[in-house]
């Protein structure tokens, strides 16, 4: 079997740039202590001496602040709203496990401009030259190549999203996880006001999120590496990490290619 990291790294300094009022809620910081720094506090926790640790080093150790949506994470349900379908929302630690193992697929949508937000009939076309048909339990992929872009100050502001249609049709599906390489799930926030100010149509603000006010499902922000994927053909393990009543967990999504 071949595995592909399908994850972006939580790095210090945080790659690329955003906006200031944004940068608490989407990054973070690590301190890193080194091994001479760890020798310090293993001489405290034990009252040993300098001289009593393998040539003087103790252990590594890293201090991070950060939120549940830095770096490539699974929204859950109540991140969108507090109710789904008139029920509470579930929380990331609330969710069954095997929404976060099933069958790939890879939906082809670079041709999406950033600010445009992909229909159904952009999904639809994607399955088509793909040559497959979406079944229960499948974790979909939508590749817009926008990882290409991690590390520049457009990964955080020019990106594709979903429209609130083409969530709707993927969720009917049978479908309870759908991942993005864009940095959001939507189009980017200065796009949405933009697009209210002009037309102050209160349903494009947050529109694909709000879809799961009616269904529930989750959605991954900040893949990579989809390029390395066939369409279609291999597995996907994307489990979550359990924060307690959270509206998201960090995930390493990995893909599982057969020989």
């Amino acid at each position: 079997m071949r595995f592909v990291d399908l994850a972006v790294p939580i790095q210090n300094p945080n790659p690329g740039e955003i906006r200031e009022e944004l940068k608490d809620g989407l990054t973070g910081t690590i301190e890193y202590l080194d091994h001479f720094q760890g020798a310090l506090q293993m001489m405290d926790v034990f009252n040993c001496k300098k001289e009593d640790l393998p040539e003087g080093y103790g252990w590594a150790n890293e201090y991070i602040k950060l939120t549940t949506h830095t770096g490539t994470h699974m929204d859950a349900p109540y991140h969108y709203y507090p109710t789904t379908a008139g029920k509470p929302a579930r929380t990331i630690d609330e969710l069954p496990l095997d929404w976060f193992y099933g069958d790939g697929v890879v939906l082809d949508l670079r041709h999406k401009k950033s600010g445009e937000t992909a229909s159904v009939e952009d999904v639809k076309g994607a399955l088509e030259k793909a040559n497959y048909t979406l079944k229960a339990g499948d974790i979909v992929c939508l590749m817009f190549g926008c990882d290409v872009n991690l590390g520049e100050p457009s990964y955080w502001s020019e990106f594709p999203g979903m429209s609130a249609e083409a969530t709707h049709w993927i969720v009917d599906q049978g479908i309870k996880v759908i991942g993005t390489d864009a940095m959001g799930f939507d189009i980017p926030f200065e796009k949405i006001r933009s697009n209210f100010e002009e037309t102050q149509k209160k349903e494009g603000i947050w529109e694909a999120h709000r879809v799961g006010i009616h269904k529930e499902y989750c959605q991954i922000e900040k893949m990579a590496n989809l390029t390395q994927l066939p369409p279609h053909g291999f597995k996907i393990a994307c489990f979550p990490i359990p924060i307690h009543k959270a509206s998201a967990g960090w995930v390493r999504p990995v893909a599982i290619i057969p020989s």
